[in-house]
């Protein structure tokens, strides 16, 4: 850790913003004076998400809030362009000049949709917005979303990483998993971002047709241990049925793994964010 990290001095609390979780991978956050969602699922309790191939998941519970509840938006942060990510009722309610950082493939059919600022990265590649002294800027990281030969199928995905800074220096640091599994090639992720102060971890173990595409308990508990982030908030879990896999499995993988770090977040519930930097630096 180098010292251009220590914010103790200026910044006692640490506090850097809040997470709102609205339910599935859908996260409204706000980070210093920007406000950003993630994969945007408003779909009501027992409305449809359309997967691909004929294939589609009818949805348990509601999202936390409407879609019109949410304040003017700075980004969107979409992983990939699956029903249960950006779904019937973004395409028809977001604002179309809200820039959306995503895939390649995702942007594409998001600007024959009117997305107009919608932006795809290239791995490792970032976006970036500036509003007086702070910077929001979002890196995309690669994700597998399934097994070699059905990942190939799927549209493309990403993780992302997520920082805030200030006046020069990072404040914070978010991981944003996307639909992934759990692969060895992913730690190069924290060699490249290290210091990561939260993530945002897609599990659910996700099956279709008896092919696992994402996390299980023990794979996000594989990934957490990889990437190391301070704070660890298990979302996508349980909205849909073709999620098999409880956030419970997983928090008791990581308590008997002594993992540390994990707090699960209701739907509904806002938490503040704060940077991991120690005040020793």
């Amino acid at each position: 850790m180098t010292s251009s990290l220590d914010l103790s001095a200026q910044h006692p609390s640490r506090a850097v913003g809040s997470l709102l979780f609205v339910g599935n991978a859908t996260v409204l956050l706000r980070l210093g004076s920007f406000t950003v969602l993630t994969d945007p699922n408003f779909l009501h309790r027992g409305e449809r998400a359309y997967l691909g191939y004929g294939l589609s998941s009818r949805r348990l519970v509601d999202p936390a809030i409407s879609l019109d509840s949410l304040p003017p938006l700075d980004a969107v942060v979409l992983s990939h362009l699956h029903g249960d990510h950006f779904d019937r009722r973004a395409k028809k309610g977001l604002d179309r000049a809200v820039p959306i950082v995503t895939t390649r493939h995702a942007a594409r059919r998001l600007g024959r949709w009117g997305f107009r600022a919608a932006e795809g990265l290239r791995q490792w590649t970032s976006w970036e917005a500036r509003r007086g002294t702070e910077v929001l800027r979002v890196s995309s990281v690669p994700g597998q979303h399934g097994p070699e030969v059905v990942h190939r199928l799927l549209p493309p995905v990403m993780g992302s990483i997520v920082d805030l800074e200030r006046d020069g220096r990072r404040v914070f640091r978010l991981y944003v998993t996307g639909d992934t599994l759990c692969r060895p090639w992913l730690g190069e992720i924290a060699e490249r971002y290290p210091g990561i102060d939260a993530a945002l971890v897609h599990l659910g173990g996700t099956r279709i047709l008896g092919v696992l595409l994402t996390m299980d308990e023990h794979q996000g508990a594989d990934l957490v241990e990889m990437i190391g982030p301070s704070i660890v908030y298990p979302i996508h879990n349980d909205d849909y049925p073709v999620q098999k896999t409880p956030r419970r499995a997983f928090l008791e993988e990581t308590s008997r793994r002594r993992i540390g770090g994990v707090r699960p977040v209701e739907r509904g519930e806002t938490v503040t964010l704060s940077s991991a930097v120690s005040d020793a630096l």
